[in-house]
């Protein structure tokens, strides 16, 4: 709109600019024909306002669910921008069977204008219909009245979107041409022609004027540029091509200004003049703006990733139900993983709000609403959302009718009566006979009568024609009673059978009707099941021949009832259509079936590298010649050096494209490659061994980095060294533009690595280098282009190592150590957070330096739990990562465990969750018992995961006490918890007198039953001597080296396992050999055993000069 100082002289302002249609292009006016029964119409809308096209579709005449299309332009699909502005919306009418789509369009700007189109498709049947916006905006200015029409113009190309004075000028002025005026004019006289022929937006006109004048600058460096625009389909892949003037010039490709490097995502490839990038599987991530750039030129392009709005394949079914029951809405869409909305009478169900009345169930496409136990309150309307359609379907809940009496199955003779009998709950209840689904009316033969809630149906002198199924069918309830009548009549008659013949041929689970699939090698056996009286006589054939009877590897085998057609080992030829024919006096039946051979595919083809980097090569190859009748899958790649037999795995999923890049190889070794075909029956032959190749890197002298005073470059050796070898290089520089080498290092540098330092700032600067030795200096390798002096802004980024992007768990004690590299230029600030406030805990340690960070905990504690926030800031630019760290130790003990009820010879425990449990989920609990008498304990259950169990299996007359472990992740807790009452198992029926109980002596002096063993051992190593040892009461032990007690000293530990004595020594001397005796001493007496132990030295390491 024009400011204060673009008024014409009259001082007249614009005040209302509106939006009329372009000549030509008015809205569509067409007739309905093909699918719809309603077609979107062109509307005009005001800025910020909403707009609704509606279309409808009648699938009446279809075989299946229509498909709907909305397109903006020739190409552009909406389905894939559904959001806050774009809104799709689908219903369907059961009773019409008319499809409603719906798109809204939210808060309208300029850039909505233009023509749009709706596509829509049903198997073999299409429609489409177009229709046009046009967006008004209104400028107003009280003071001047005066009104100018222009015009939005959605087709206008490079100028869409700008006002468009050509109408306004034609209108006025229809035999004067204004532009060709301008074009011709001085620039001092644009301001007088403006105001002669009412031009008011100065700026306006001299912005097309410009656009109109200037001619498109060609391009030195592009043949061919990348088109404005590209479309995909997510999941698939694309390719961008552009022809280059220079083979050789280097080429960059920038997605969003970030240069893209090769990778199985991104391919390069080079033939002749053209450059292609090739995005495989693009995902909405690809959908961005690209840029190759040669040198100081670019070509831009922008890549669009249409994904479908998720549509409702299988829509929701009305439920009648009765109170009690459970109910399931069940919702297939057209995407796995897809989300949906429930709502009931336009309030939504989610988990939050539905508490425990509702249950949300996904299964694959399948998305379930369950309600347990329906009542009166849940009926209504429920509908389904999804960002592409909706469903709805109606609830009816009916109360409870109870069936005091059923009716029951009748077997009557003719002539007899049958009576159907049954009683229900409510004596108001009316209800409908029906007979085999025919309602039953009364008559003189059958007669209906309701007395209270007893309901009759009486059938009197009963005939063939009454037997059936009998059905009672409450009015208002779905409740149905069944029984059924059966006639009982004794007739013989002897009937000679005459039936035609017929094949009964099976063939659905083969796939296709008809088509049975057959891997080479493998046997089909076919058996079809025939009947016919009399019997019919079979004929297989194949085309015009007849296949042979019992005998050849492709045969037929009769039965009775029943021929099999057999092929012994399959083969290519076997492929082809075959008959069965059977006949007898009655008549003819005949079958076709397709028998299909498949196998594994032929080897690939033209197996070579078309081009080398420095570890890696890239490889091509050609499809097999025949694909074994199964589409190929993919395909499997090995490699091996020149001269070696072991082949090495390349990739263990198959690979779909026929280019692949090979890495990891070693620069200067000789390869070769060779490619397996896959397809669904297995794997080929491996295909020819490709040409060898051989990894090699540059040779050129390259930039590694630079700063705002200094830059770093590497380079190789040379190719060809003479016979006095190379002492050093001279790195050599000068400004862009001069001759006056400046030479960076005093003495030479033996590495192919050199930081030139002290370098002006943003100066462009030239370098080389110089190979030295006694002979003099090697001819200078030059930089191919200048480089400026000026630190390289690089973005902050984080990564975040795999193991951390979940919850970090550590026991109490022990060491936290969190290494996390980052990049960016200039050198980052680095800062951690601890649930979002500054980490200032002291006992937590953070060590940062150019590339990477690292956090430590030397011991950690249950307070170090908690969200740690890594931040790393450059200017205003940063970036975050969060780190979950949990720190958990064993639980606490369970609550009181107390005996709730005992019964037989089982009792009943109860406990509750530990107070602590150790910072993480209480994962079960271990269950033991104990009888009074031994007091020893034993395990009864294991992980048991509720707070309750029932012991089984006691021992009558007994007294248990129990206990409980609690257990996380951690293991058990360290203290049990202990039953504070017993369970006493009483004694039933006979009572057995036992004899007194004498008490065994089983005192005995120490006894050794596994002697010392000499031993013979390598210093600084840990060892052990052990013996066993039996005794009651139990012996106290006592170990000596020679004859001298071992006391309290660190080196030695003692352990005493069931009467099994160990001796440890940690890490050995020559000091520790000597004779080691172990002493057993209790009140009844003592034995004793001894060994020798010989302490080797560690054999010297040997250093060769």
């Amino acid at each position: 709109l024009p400011s204060d100082a673009e008024l014409p002289p009259d001082g007249k302002r614009i005040e209302r600019i509106s939006v009329s249609h372009v000549p030509g292009e008015g809205p569509q006016q067409s007739e309905l024909t093909g699918l719809f029964v309603v077609k979107p119409e062109s509307a005009t809308s005001g800025m910020n306002g909403d707009i609704s096209f509606v279309a409808q579709v009648d699938s009446s005449k279809l075989t299946r669910k229509p498909n709907m299309k909305w397109l903006k332009g020739k190409w552009l699909d909406l389905g894939s921008k559904a959001g806050k502005h774009l809104q799709f919306k689908e219903s369907y009418d059961r009773n019409t069977k008319i499809y409603t789509y719906e798109m809204r369009i939210i808060k309208v700007v300029d850039g909505d204008a233009g023509g749009y189109r709706c596509e829509v498709t049903s198997k073999d049947k299409c429609d489409s219909c177009t229709f046009e916006v046009s967006v008004v905006v209104n400028v107003i200015d009280d003071n001047h009245p005066n009104i100018f029409s222009l015009t939005f113009s959605g087709d206008a190309g490079e100028d869409a979107g700008d006002l468009d004075f050509s109408a306004l000028l034609k209108k006025r002025y229809e035999e004067v041409d204004v532009w060709e005026i301008l074009k011709a004019a001085k620039p001092c006289d644009y301001e007088k022609i403006a105001f002669q022929y009412g031009i008011t937006d100065l700026r306006g006109m001299l912005k097309r004027l410009k656009k109109m004048k200037v001619e498109p600058k060609k391009s030195d460096a592009f043949l061919r540029k990348l088109d404005p625009a590209y479309s995909v389909d997510k999941g698939k892949k694309i390719q961008l091509t552009v022809e280059v003037a220079d083979p050789d010039a280097p080429i960059k490709w920038l997605k969003n200004g970030q240069e893209i490097k090769p990778s199985a995502k991104y391919v390069f490839e080079s033939v002749g003049n053209k450059r292609i990038l090739t995005i495989n599987k693009c995902n909405l991530s690809d959908d961005a703006a690209y840029e190759c750039v040669i040198g100081e030129e670019k070509c831009f392009t922008e890549v669009f990733v249409k994904e479908p709005p998720i549509t409702i394949t299988k829509l929701l079914d009305d439920v009648h139900t009765v109170v009690g029951e459970k109910v399931e809405f069940e919702v297939e869409v057209s995407e796995e993983g897809a989300s949906v909305k429930w709502m009931k009478d336009g309030v939504e169900l989610n988990r939050e709000t539905a508490g425990s009345k509702y249950r949300f169930k996904k299964d694959g496409k399948r998305h379930i609403l369950i309600i347990n136990e329906a009542t009166k309150e849940d009926i209504g309307m429920y509908h389904v959302f999804t960002n592409g359609g909706e469903s709805k379907a109606e609830l009816e809940v009916e109360g409870n009718l109870e069936v005091l009496q059923s009716i029951a199955d009748l077997t009557v003779k003719a002539a007899e009566q049958a009576v159907f009998k049954c009683e229900v709950s409510d004596e108001k209840v009316t209800g409908k006979w029906f007979k085999d689904g025919v309602e039953v009316q009364p008559s003189d033969h059958i007669k209906i009568t309701h007395v209270g809630r007893t309901h009759k149906l009486t059938i009197d002198d009963v005939k063939p024609s009454d037997a059936g199924d009998y059905t009672f069918v409450p009015d208002g309830y779905a409740l149905s009673l069944s029984a059924k009548l059966n006639f009982l009549e004794i007739k013989i008659d002897y009937v000679p059978r005459q039936d035609p013949p017929k094949i009964h041929l099976d063939t659905s689970s083969t796939g296709n009707k008809n088509t049975i699939t057959v891997v080479a090698g493998n046997k089909l056996r076919l058996d079809v099941e025939i009947t016919g009286e009399p019997a019919p006589t079979v004929c297989w054939m194949k085309g015009d021949k007849v296949v042979a009877e019992a005998e050849g590897r492709v045969r037929v085998e009769s039965r009775k009832a029943l021929s099999s057609f057999v092929i012994e080992g399959a083969e290519k030829e076997d492929e082809g259509h075959y008959s069965i024919t059977v006949t007898n006096p009655a008549g003819e039946d005949k079958a076709e079936l397709f028998v299909k051979i498949v196998d594994v595919p032929n080897p690939p083809e033209n197996v070579k590298c078309t081009s080398v980097g420095e570890d890696s090569a890239m490889i091509t190859w050609d499809p097999p010649a025949f694909d074994g009748g199964v589409p190929i899958k993919g395909y499997l790649m090995e490699r091996k050096k020149v001269g070696s037999s072991r082949w090495t795995k390349l990739n263990f999923d198959v690979f779909e494209s026929t280019t692949y890049e090979a890495k990891k190889m070693i620069e200067g070794v000789l390869y070769e490659m060779r490619v397996f075909a896959v397809n669904g029956i297995g794997i080929s032959q491996p295909s020819a061994n490709s040409k060898p190749f051989m990894p090699i890197g540059p040779t050129r002298l390259t930039v590694d980095d630079v700063t705002d005073t200094t830059c770093a470059l590497k380079w190789r050796p040379p190719e060809k060294i003479g016979a006095g070898g190379i002492d050093g290089y001279i790195i050599e520089y000068c400004k862009e533009g001069s001759d006056q080498w400046v030479q960076a290092n005093e003495d030479p540098v033996s590495k192919t690595q050199y930081r030139v330092k002290g370098l002006p700032v943003g100066e462009k600067m030239l370098f080389r280098v110089v190979a030295v030795n006694i002979a003099g200096r090697s001819p200078p390798t030059i930089l191919s282009q200048a480089v400026t002096i000026r630190e390289i802004m690089e973005h902050p980024k984080i990564r975040l190592p795999r193991h951390l992007r979940t919850k970090f768990i550590k026991v109490v004690g022990e060491k936290v150590n969190l290494f996390i590299p980052f990049q960016g230029k200039p050198r980052p600030i680095v800062t951690w957070f601890k649930d979002g406030i500054l980490l200032e805990d002291k006992t937590v340690g953070t060590r940062t330096s150019d590339v990477d960070t690292i956090l430590f905990i030397r011991s950690a504690e249950r307070i170090h739990s908690g969200k740690y926030t890594l931040s790393v800031q450059i200017e205003n630019m940063s970036d975050s990562a969060d780190i979950d760290i949990q720190i958990v130790e064993k639980p606490g003990p369970p609550i009181p465990v107390r005996v709730t009820d005992v019964w037989g010879f089982n009792a009943a425990l109860e406990w509750k969750p530990p107070k602590d449990n150790g910072n993480c989920e209480i994962i079960g609990y271990t269950i033991q018992k104990s009888d009074m008498k031994t007091k020893e304990w034993f395990t009864v259950y294991e992980h048991n995961r509720r707070p309750s169990c029932t012991v089984s299996d006691l021992v009558m007359g007994n007294e248990y006490s129990f206990r409980v472990f609690s257990e996380n992740i951690c293991g058990l807790s360290d203290e049990p918890g202990i039953s504070k009452n017993t369970a006493v198992i009483t004694k039933t029926g006979l009572v057995h007198k036992l004899p007194p109980f004498k008490e065994m002596d089983i005192n005995c002096s120490p006894k050794f039953t596994a002697p010392l063993v000499d031993r013979s051992v390598v210093a600084g190593y840990t060892t052990a001597i052990s013996c066993a040892v039996r005794g009651h009461p139990k012996p106290q032990i006592i170990w000596m080296k020679n004859n001298m007690i071992i006391g309290e000293d660190p080196k030695f530990r003692m352990q005493n396992n069931q009467g099994v004595l160990t001796l440890n020594i940690r890490k050995a001397s020559l000091f520790d050999g000597g004779r080691y005796s172990c002493r057993a001493v209790n009140a009844h007496g003592q034995a004793e055993v001894e060994c020798k132990l010989e302490v080797r030295g560690m054999q010297p390491e040997l250093h060769f000069p």
